[in-house]
């Protein structure tokens, strides 16, 4: 469904709650709410929510692993190998 059909003034919100929250929860669509013609919240289910969430939280270690290639923080496959072995071997 395209986002501009998914925006309601806080009025239809307020009258339709409860048809919202069923709608949200089968479409797994955003609802933008408006007020005085100018969108103010976005409302969406729980797990699209979570879903969200969990996106940014892996695209954040994305750009954390690249930001330290860039700055040359890394080791080779080699490296970690052996300094893996080297340690289970001390113990």
């Amino acid at each position: 469904m395209k986002l501009s059909q998914q925006i309601k003034p806080i009025s239809y919100l307020k009258a339709h709650a409860a048809e919202i929250f069923k709608e949200l929860g089968q479409q797994r669509e955003p609802l933008i709410i408006t007020q005085n013609g100018e969108a103010k919240v976005v409302v969406q289910d729980i797990e699209s929510y979570e879903r969200t969430q969990e996106t940014m939280a892996l695209l954040k270690i994305l750009a954390l692993g690249m930001r330290q290639i860039e700055e040359g923080k890394v080791s080779s496959a080699e490296d970690v190998i052996r300094r893996l072995r080297d340690g289970h071997d001390a113990r």
